[in-house]
This record gives structure tokens, C-alpha cells and sequence, in this order.
């Protein structure tokens, strides 16, 4: 499985900046590389919060692999986000 070098909340946000700022999502910039480069940290919070909400995984994601496992992965990456793992 590919690795990647960029932080998941990096990733989360980079997304989020791109359907806000894209002409192929929600956005206006038809070229919206460089400003998803200068905005997504202003989508980092929204990032951690979801990756808060996906502490808890659904049935069908329960059913579907380890639940320890799933819950280490995520708060190593809230953790290295440098974000409470508790809240």
C-alpha cells in the first residue's frame, strides 16, 4: 500500500480548500492549484474536525476491519496534527 509523505489533515484540507476555490467543484479559479497551495490552511480546522468525527467508525466500517487498529491510525494523525486526542 502507498504511503503517503503529506499529513491526512494536509490531505482533508487541501480537498476542502479545492471544492471551495475550484471551477470544477464550488469554486470560480479554473487553474486553483497554486491558491488551494496558499488557502488550505485556512481549511486545517475543518480538517481536525472531521477527523474527529471519524474517530467513531460507522457499523459497516466496524464490521469491516479492526476497531483498534482504526482508532490508533486516527489519533496518530490528530496527534500528529499536534491536536488533542482526548477532545
Amino acid at each position: 500500500m502507498p504511503v503517503s509523505n503529506t499529513s491526512l489533515i494536509e490531505r482533508i484540507a487541501r480537498v476542502i480548500a479545492g471544492r471551495v476555490v475550484s471551477i470544477n467543484a464550488d469554486g470560480s479559479d479554473p487553474s486553483a492549484g497554486d491558491r488551494v497551495d496558499s488557502v488550505w490552511p485556512d481549511y486545517r480546522e475543518d480538517a481536525v474536525s472531521i477527523l474527529k468525527t471519524l474517530r467513531e467508525p460507522d457499523p459497516a466500517m466496524a464490521e469491516a476491519g479492526d476497531l483498534g487498529v482504526w482508532q490508533r491510525m486516527i489519533a496518530a494523525a490528530l496527534a500528529d496534527a499536534g491536536e488533542d486526542v482526548a477532545s
